[in-house]
C-alpha cells in the first residue's frame, strides 16, 4: 500500500519517463514537490522496496521499459450524463473503448474501476468538457475541486465540480449560466481523470 505522496511521486516519475525517455533526477523530483532531496530519496527508496521503482545505472530511480509501456485495457461506455441541469436517466452500456490507461496517469487498473460516460450539455465548457465528449472516470472518493459524476438525492445524475464550502457539499458548473447545486444527499459515482474529445463535424 502506497501513501498519497508516494503515489504522487510514482505518477510523476512514470509520466516524466514516458515523455522524456529517461527517469527524472532526485533534484528534479524535489523541485516539483517543493521538498528536500533527502525527503524525496526516502520516498524513492520506499517505492523501490515495494517493487515500484528500480535504481538505474546512472543513479536515477525509474521503471524498467516494460513497466513504462503500459497495457491495453478495455473499458465500457455507459450511456450519457448531463453536463447541464441534472436529469433522471437510466445508464446502459453503449460501447467499449480499448486504450492504455497510462494516458490518464493510471498505472494499475482493475476490471470495473475505469469506465466512460458520454457528455451532453454545456455546463462544463469552462473545464474544456464539451457536448459529445467522453469522460473517463475511476471509482474512488472525490477530493474537493475534482469533477465527478454525481448521483443527486438518489434520483438524478450530473457532471459537476465537487466542492466543500462552509460545511456544505456543493456541485458547481464550469459555466456561469448554471447555479450551484446543494444536494441533500450526494453519491459520487466516479471521478473524472480524462477527456476524449468528440470529433468535429
Amino acid at each position: 500500500m502506497l501513501t498519497e505522496r508516494q503515489e504522487e511521486v510514482l505518477d510523476f516519475v512514470h509520466e516524466y519517463q514516458r515523455s522524456q525517455g529517461v527517469p527524472p533526477s532526485t533534484r528534479e523530483i524535489a523541485r516539483t514537490f517543493q521538498c528536500s532531496q533527502p525527503t524525496i530519496h526516502k520516498h524513492l527508496q520506499a517505492l523501490a522496496r515495494k517493487s515500484h521503482l528500480d535504481k538505474m545505472a546512472d543513479g536515477k530511480w525509474g521503471s524498467k521499459a516494460t513497466q513504462v509501456q503500459g497495457h491495453l485495457f478495455t473499458a465500457p461506455v455507459y450511456g450519457a450524463i448531463p453536463a447541464g441541469l441534472p436529469a433522471q436517466q437510466e445508464q446502459a452500456p453503449e460501447d467499449l473503448i480499448t486504450l492504455d490507461p497510462a494516458i490518464f496517469g493510471l498505472r494499475r487498473v482493475r476490471p470495473g474501476q475505469l469506465w466512460f460516460l458520454r457528455v451532453t450539455g454545456d455546463s462544463m465548457i469552462g473545464a474544456h468538457i464539451l457536448d459529445g465528449d467522453l469522460v473517463a472516470l475511476v471509482r474512488r472518493d472525490p477530493r474537493p475541486g475534482e469533477i465527478v459524476a454525481a448521483l443527486v438525492d438518489e434520483t438524478t445524475t450530473t457532471l459537476k465540480t465537487y466542492l466543500r464550502e462552509k460545511g456544505r457539499t456543493l456541485l458547481r458548473a464550469a459555466n456561469p449560466r448554471y447555479a450551484d447545486i446543494v444536494p441533500a444527499r450526494l453519491e459520487s459515482q466516479g471521478v473524472v481523470v480524462g477527456v476524449i474529445r468528440r470529433q468535429a463535424a
